[in-house]
């Protein structure tokens, strides 16, 4: 009976210590994501489509992930002084992106999507598409 009080108790005691640990964890990630991340500027760097490039389509833009909380609220994309609004989301571990910003103009079509991030190496955030290999790049570099 002891022995098995005893098992219960260390193994009660294993499990807190684990979740203490994965939540450190996202507080580390939502801590990178909010200081290195949020309310920054980013341009588009690179964005293929297969083979097409269509990086120039975003020349002169800069987008901003404004905070409502770590894990979701506004985007802004400006150009010329015009703001765009849109929204952006991200699952607990920061490894999805869902961009969504208006059909207008067209060029935002490409970067309405979920993404997955490759890398993280500010200044840097390299993206493919959430769901898919298709051959769909898209780098954003914090200014």
């Amino acid at each position: 009976m002891k022995k098995n009080a005893l098992l219960l108790l260390f193994s009660f005691l294993l499990l807190m210590s684990c979740k203490k640990s994965a939540e450190g964890g996202n507080a580390l990630l939502e801590q990178y994501f909010e200081n290195n991340i949020l309310n920054r500027n980013f341009i588009v760097s690179l964005a293929t489509d297969n083979s097409t490039n269509l990086t120039p389509n975003y020349n002169g833009y800069i987008f901003v992930l404004l905070k409502t909380d770590f894990y979701h609220g506004p985007l802004k994309a400006t150009k010329n002084n015009i703001v765009y609004e849109g929204t952006w989301s991200s699952n607990d571990d920061y490894s999805k992106l869902t961009i969504k910003l208006p059909a207008t103009p067209s060029e935002f079509g490409f970067l309405t999507r979920d993404w997955r991030f490759t890398s993280k190496s500010l200044p840097v955030l390299k993206l493919a598409p959430w769901y898919t290999r298709d051959p769909q790049v898209l780098n954003m570099t914090r200014q």
